[in-house]
């Protein structure tokens, strides 16, 4: 008999709220993840149960009252050298995510919400969004003091109905294409998951603009003074202007609760007692390394994030927001910027190997041939690889991502069939149809090459499920995408559970040709009996479909449950880690 590890288990959730707080054994109270350590698990464990009634949780706990965080500033440029001269030289811990459950999802939170790929997404509900509230009404704008975030020039007004946003202009050599690209991207992060800013289309005009007495700006000493007019018009001066003398805006809602800053790529927030999971751990973070690079989202720092506090049930919640995602689609990249995506802002090797060759040693990105849009600029999906894509600087969990988070990742993307991508693209109200097919064939190229890459790259075997009779039935996304070859044979192994000890006892092997098989005849039939299931595939193209995803199901009244599902080890050591991570494109 087996013994499986209990490094896996996780205390009840239900028996852990009401424990009181001790700092930070507050991790084993909350109990919502797989991969807590012995100690903490053990500080904390009842009976060393594996699986709860409750498993899989649906919903994160952040049952803690976080009235008392306040406002933590981060510094951007500490924070920019930080990333590029030692967060490059992490050493990613190769361990699997902390902010899953037993079935290797994500669930619910103040970080993230599931949405597509799990329930079903429409057209109509790609383009409204993180929309819940009426458009501004731009007929009268009144402004209160400089925009606050973002490298596009702006300003915080008020529009006719009093209601307060934030507007970003375009420049004067991508018209339409810095507005187009942030409300076209909050359209794909709030269906990935993330929460997002309400974000418009809207149109400024001068002739409908005062400026509120008491309104300031910031000075580059420090100093707040009077907002006038000459601020104003030096705005104006170097945006994109319309034929009749108006002005395209992305319009942002003022975010409901109260702003406290940004939140870190690294660690924790030690004001906020529900964040307890450290950021680099949290798979929804990781997965930013493949969605960032389907949409060229270069631009991952805390400055282009939010943290609210909220009240929620009589209690304070951090609410944590990707609040600015409109570097996309190759919009960061200024006139002379041509390696953004490809490289960072400074890799030693790739600088010093052009100073040696006096410039003729050429970087992937110097030999790309973009068909360039003003609105669109330097986009492709011919060359895309999303092994090689580079943010601007790299972030703890970007260096940390597994072959699991990436699978997780990748199978969202592909949820996003070509109406999907065009309904959110649409939404950009580009004014050249050209363009706008432009975008939408480039995103449906990389979500491919993503799905080629990510879902071949570890065993795909995905959503079993066990009928009441024993038959077996699962999915492999990556010969459903089309990019493999149906392997000749499908494995699993049967054994019985123990919940309460770990033990196995097996049962038998069954194979079958297809993604059905039915189980052995002499399967447990007693409630609350525990069957685990190794699944693996026969595939000469991919090796890596040997290694079997190890999942446990639980007789209930209506039949079996699926509770847990292990997709990779806990920790990945040396072949199975470097196969595992995002190796770079050959």
């Amino acid at each position: 008999m087996n013994t499986q590890s209990s490094a896996l288990t996780r205390p009840h959730p239900s028996a852990a709220r009401g424990r009181p707080s001790g700092g930070r054994r507050r991790v084993a109270a909350v109990g919502l993840v797989v991969g807590l350590s012995l100690a903490v698990v053990a500080s904390v464990s009842t009976a060393g149960r594996r699986f709860y009634t409750d498993d899989p949780i649906s919903r994160e706990p952040e049952s803690r009252d976080a009235s008392g965080a306040g406002v933590e500033d981060i510094g951007l440029f500490y924070e920019l050298t930080y990333n590029l001269f030692v967060t490059s030289r992490y050493l990613p811990s190769n361990t699997r995510a902390r902010n899953i459950n037993t079935i290797d999802e994500v669930p619910d939170s103040s970080w993230f919400t599931n949405r597509i790929g799990t329930t079903t997404i429409t057209a109509a509900d790609v383009e409204r969004g993180p929309v819940a509230g009426p458009a501004p009404a731009p007929e009268r704008w009144t402004i209160i003091r400089e925009k606050s975030a973002g490298a596009n020039p702006g300003f915080t007004a008020k529009d006719a109905n009093g209601e307060t946003w934030f507007l970003g202009f375009d420049p004067p050599s991508n018209p339409e294409g810095a507005t187009a690209a942030v409300v076209v991207a909050s359209k794909f992060f709030w269906a990935l998951g993330y929460n997002q800013v309400e974000m418009f289309i809207s149109t400024f005009d001068p002739q409908k603009v005062v400026i509120e007495p008491g309104a300031t700006k910031k000075r580059p000493s420090g100093a707040r003074t009077p907002f006038t007019q000459d601020d104003l018009n030096a705005v104006l001066e170097g945006v994109a202007r319309n034929k009749d003398g108006t002005y395209r805006v992305a319009a942002g809602r003022l975010l409901p609760g109260k702003v406290i800053g940004s939140f870190r790529y690294s660690g924790t927030r030690p004001d906020d007692p529900n964040d307890i999971v450290p950021h680099e751990h949290r798979r929804d973070l990781r997965a930013l390394r493949v969605f960032g690079a389907w949409t060229n989202l270069t631009d991952l720092k805390a400055g282009n994030t939010l943290d609210t506090l909220m009240t929620e049930n009589g209690r304070g919640i951090v609410k944590h927001i990707l609040q600015d995602v409109g570097s996309t689609f190759g919009m960061v990249n200024r006139e002379h910027e041509w390696d953004i995506g490809w490289e960072h802002f400074y890799e030693g090797d790739a600088t010093m190997r052009r100073l040696v060759s006096f410039g003729f040693a050429l970087s992937p990105w110097q030999t790309v041939k973009y068909k360039e849009y003003p609105s669109i600029h330097r986009f492709e999906g011919e060359r895309f690889d999303p092994r090689a894509w580079r943010p601007q600087t790299p972030t703890t969990p970007y260096m940390e991502m597994r072959g699991d988070d990436a699978f997780w990742a990748a199978r969202r993307v592909m949820a996003f069939n070509d109406d999907l991508i065009r309904a959110a693209v649409h939404t950009g109200q580009y004014s050249d149809p050209a363009a706008e097919r432009h975008l939408a064939h480039v995103l449906g190229q990389r979500r491919d090459t993503i799905g080629r890459v990510y879902l071949t790259a570890v065993n795909p075997i995905s959503s079993p499920r066990l009928d009441p009779g024993g038959s077996l039935t699962f999915e492999n996304p990556a010969v459903a995408g089309g990019f493999a070859k149906e392997p000749t044979a499908y494995r699993a192994v049967w054994s019985r559970f123990d919940n309460a000890t770990g033990n196995t006892s097996p049962i038998g092997e069954t194979r079958s040709t297809s993604t059905t098989e039915a189980g052995p005849r002499d399967l447990p039939s007693a409630p609350d009996s525990f069957l685990e299931v190794d699944l693996s595939a026969e595939s000469a193209q991919f090796p890596s479909w040997q290694q079997p995803v190890r999942t446990f199901f639980r007789r209930t009244s209506a039949g079996w449950k699926l509770v847990g599902l292990e997709r990779l080890p806990e920790t990945l050591d040396g072949p199975a880690a470097a196969s595992s991570k995002n190796p770079e494109p050959k």
